[in-house]
């Protein structure tokens, strides 16, 4: 699968650095005073410094959970979601949405949680019991 690109705003690159490579562990790309780029599992991200564009993302209800209607993230294996789930668990960063499966036994079966970066950037992370079930209907 082709890496995406995605560009967001943030408030300043220091604490977007720390937490994108010590929370999140992507390294660091190209970077000048005004923008860094990451390593984020494989895709290249640009974190551009516009602090007046970071504005706390609107939501919309989903099974339940206010969702940002803007955020990224990742679809990691499992194990690897797990040990994510878990450093951050440990750390001071507050989740969303808290960790749970959703779909349990059923196709699409899938983990997921919610976070903001330090510039308020919505974050989902998820999970699959069967990657072939990524786009599943039913």
């Amino acid at each position: 699968m082709p890496p995406f690109h995605l560009a967001f705003p943030v408030k300043n690159i220091e604490d977007t650095r720390r937490f994108f490579v010590n929370i999140l562990g992507c390294t660091v790309g190209r970077e000048a005073e005004k923008w860094i780029d990451f390593n984020f599992f494989g895709h290249q991200i640009s974190a551009h410094v516009k602090p007046e564009e970071c504005e706390i993302a609107k939501t919309n209800e989903v099974d339940g959970d206010n969702v940002p209607v803007r955020h990224f993230g990742a679809v990691l294996e499992w194990s690897e979601w797990e040990a994510l789930r878990d450093k951050i668990a440990a750390s001071e960063i507050e989740f969303l949405i808290s960790p749970r499966i959703r779909f349990e036994g059923e196709a699409g079966e899938q983990g997921i949680f919610f976070l903001r970066d330090p510039s308020g950037n919505g974050m989902e992370f998820k999970t699959f019991r069967n990657m072939e079930d990524l786009f599943a209907t039913d």
